[in-house]
């Protein structure tokens, strides 16, 4: 596969919740930085986070705006949306859609992600989920 085939999947991953094909994806030890600022590392360690974050917003869905991709790198502009139908952080479930941005940086590594840093505008959601 190529970069942008392997990024392309890795959020179609996250789409259709089928976070098994982390395993095909990723890196066993990938290093990982989410959009709620919480580190997560190795791949169960990945699956953990997506699942706490799937719970929390079980329509979340991962929109790609801009994708630029470099050698073994590729940064990836993102919109995250849906609804607030489970704890995260301190709010207790609303029901509210949300949406939020979020600038991706993965580093590929024999066709696997070994790394994503995601910086996340807390702000916003933070703001979504208080008001």
């Amino acid at each position: 596969m190529t970069n942008r085939e392997i990024v392309s999947a890795y959020y179609q991953m996250w789409n259709e919740k089928d976070f098994d094909k982390a395993d095909k994806l990723c890196d066993e030890d990938i290093r990982f930085r989410g959009s709620l600022d919480i580190t997560a590392n190795g791949i169960e360690g990945f699956k953990e986070y997506a699942q706490m974050l799937t719970k929390a917003f079980p329509n979340l869905y991962h929109a790609i705006e801009i994708s630029v991709f470099e050698n073994d790198m590729a940064a990836i502009y993102v919109t995250y949306s849906g609804t607030h139908e489970g704890k995260i952080f301190d709010y207790e479930p609303t029901g509210r859609r949300i949406s939020y941005s979020g600038a991706s940086f993965i580093h590929i590594k024999n066709e696997k992600i070994y790394s994503i840093n995601i910086l996340g505008d807390l702000n916003s959601l933070h703001k979504q989920l208080s008001s």
